[in-house]
């Protein structure tokens, strides 16, 4: 049976679909995976036709029938759709990226909140995606994050061009820094999954 990792954040903007299509190319390397775009942007969806090292659909019946996969991402909306709460209950593990950002912190709540409803957040990582260098408001977000209670990864991903490009270049593999931390943060969502 494959693991579900939900990709949830209620905000827009906070790099869910990048985030969600950069893990699952790194573990398509080695493991058999799918993405399952429910967002009504599509993002992830529109490049089916460009992706072949990972299934991409917006089937959901893949959350049932997936005896040949090892792991299914899956991208959520940018809004509390009536899907998250169902969604939650089967993940495995439900990764929250957020912005270190005032906007992002504040809309945080609610996700969290619903997150300790379903009584999920023992299965539940934020991950401090699009950071900004030399910045001190990333140690703030920090210390307001850690009240939360909830895992926090300790890989930040940077605001990176190489980010930006890798659907369109099947990862990011040319540059060393964002494989470095994908690779890293790769490492910690297998850990969690444990």
């Amino acid at each position: 049976m494959a693991k579900i990792i939900l990709i949830t954040h209620q905000k827009g903007g906070v790099g869910k679909s990048t985030l969600t299509f950069n893990l699952a190319q790194n573990l398509s390397e080695h493991s058999k995976v799918a993405i399952l775009d429910i967002d009504a942007q599509g993002s992830l969806s529109q490049l089916s036709k460009i992706v072949d090292s990972f299934e991409i659909t917006t089937d959901e019946n893949i959350l049932t029938t997936n005896e040949n996969l090892d792991f299914i991402f899956v991208d959520t909306p940018p809004y509390l759709s009536s899907k998250l709460k169902g969604l939650m209950k089967i993940a495995d593990l439900l990764l929250v990226p957020t912005k270190a950002g005032i906007l992002d912190l504040l809309a945080i709540d609610n996700t969290i909140s619903l997150i300790k409803d379903e009584l999920k957040h023992n299965k539940t990582m934020i991950i401090l995606n699009m950071i900004k260098a030399n910045t001190t408001i990333t140690e703030d977000i920090l210390k307001n994050l850690d009240s939360h209670k909830i895992k926090i990864a300790q890989t930040m991903i940077s605001d990176l061009v190489a980010f930006t490009r890798s659907p369109l270049l099947k990862g990011v593999t040319a540059d060393r820094n964002a494989q470095r931390q994908i690779d890293s943060l790769t490492k910690e969502v297998l850990t969690a999954l444990i």
